[in-house]
């Protein structure tokens, strides 16, 4: 009887230590290298999100918040890469860039959009080459397909990598969302007790982002209805920080 009770808090003690950890352990589902992605992509969101909506103080503190997320997820790699730290470094001075311009429209130079697409992809692309083969991308391409959204609605047209059009840099809505859509498909929602929810915010976003028009030169949407760019901002970054959650 004395093992009984001896043993029973033993047990009791260890689960909470196991449930304790399993967040932690889900925290860290998303590999390091995606990791990278996903906060380059959110950096750069929140400064067109800063500058489209007038430098209002909690985008900028929100701004600041991902450039030290994204500086910690660069530090967290497991490997050491030069290239991929010098794209960081740009990275910053790009944001930092478009944070001293101004907040008119016309302070911004005509050709500073095309420079921060190009410094975000020299991040993503030596970030992909240090993942390896057949790890997930959903998140990192739904930050990607993000940017993509808030540029359309405030600075224009995104340069996305045209040369590389077999990988998420070299694509928009018209691959990535379907290329989401299927993922999320393939899972059994037995398997996943959140999937129902995940998907139902999934539905929203999905049909703001059909709706980009990337293929026109014309800045409108498909629909003609206005960009919903903070909507699809914070439900974009909802989704994924559950998606890297559960996977």
């Amino acid at each position: 009887m004395r093992f009984k009770s001896l043993f029973r808090p033993l047990v009791i003690w260890t689960l909470g230590l196991f449930a304790g950890l399993l967040p932690l352990a889900f925290a860290e589902a998303a590999t390091p290298q995606e990791q990278v992605q996903v906060q380059a992509s959110r950096v750069t969101s929140s400064l067109m999100l800063l500058r489209g909506e007038g430098f209002q103080k909690k985008h900028q503190e929100a701004l600041e918040t991902d450039l030290q997320a994204l500086a910690g997820a660069v530090q967290s790699l497991p490997q050491g890469s030069d290239t991929l730290r010098s794209a960081h470094q740009e990275l910053v001075v790009q944001i930092r860039r478009g944070v001293a311009f101004g907040p008119g429209e016309e302070d911004m130079p005509w050709r500073y959009p095309e420079e921060l697409s190009k410094a975000l992809l020299g991040v993503l692309d030596q970030a992909r080459k240090l993942a390896a083969a057949g790890d997930s991308e959903l998140a990192a391409k739904l930050e990607y397909l993000s940017v993509q959204y808030l540029s359309r609605s405030y600075f224009g047209n995104f340069e996305i990598a045209r040369e590389q059009t077999d990988t998420y840099l070299g694509q928009d809505e018209r691959k990535l969302v379907p290329a989401v859509d299927s993922e999320l498909a393939a899972l059994d929602p037995k398997a996943h007790a959140e999937l129902g929810k995940l998907k139902t915010r999934w539905e929203y976003l999905k049909a703001a982002l059909n709706d980009l028009n990337s293929q026109s030169s014309a800045l409108q949407s498909a629909s003609g209805r206005p960009f919903a760019p903070i909507t699809v901002y914070r439900h974009t970054r909802a989704f994924t920080e559950q998606w890297m959650t559960m996977f």
